[in-house]
C-alpha cells in the first residue's frame, strides 16, 4: 500500500520537553528519539501514528497534521490550485523535505517527503 497523499505523521507543539515526555510516557506508555533538545520522535507501534514533539519556542497554535507525498513540488502545486495558501515553502530537515499551508478553513497542515 502507498503511503502517497495519506496522514503520516502529527507534531505536537510544548514548551516544556520533559514535561511532555513525563505525560506521555507514564501516562500511555510511549518511548521517545531525541533530536536534540527541542524535538523528540515517537512511533505508530505505541501511539497509532508516527510524530513528535516540537519544543522550538514558537506560538503554541495546535497539534500539525503531516502528510505525506511522493512528489512533493507537485503536491506543493496541487495545494495552491485548489486554493491551499503555502505559508512555510519547501524546506530540508534530516531525513527529507517539507512544506506548510492553511487550508480554506485556515487550518495548518504540512506535506513532506523523504530524502
Amino acid at each position: 500500500m502507498s503511503k502517497d497523499r495519506t496522514i503520516d505523521y502529527v507534531e505536537l507543539p510544548g514548551r516544556d520537553m520533559a514535561a511532555m515526555k513525563a505525560f506521555y510516557g507514564e501516562t500511555f506508555g510511549w518511548e521517545f528519539v531525541d533530536y536534540g533538545p527541542a524535538y523528540a520522535a515517537f512511533d505508530a507501534a505505541q501511539a497509532g501514528v508516527d510524530g513528535g514533539f516540537d519544543i522550538d519556542g514558537k506560538e503554541l497554535s495546535g497539534p500539525l497534521v503531516v502528510l505525506y507525498a511522493d512528489d512533493l513540488e507537485g503536491m506543493l502545486a496541487a495545494v495552491e490550485a485548489a486554493g491551499g495558501t503555502v505559508i512555510k515553502p519547501i524546506f530540508s530537515f534530516p531525513g527529507g523535505r517539507r512544506f506548510h499551508f492553511t487550508d480554506p478553513a485556515g487550518n495548518v497542515l504540512a506535506v513532506w517527503t523523504k530524502a
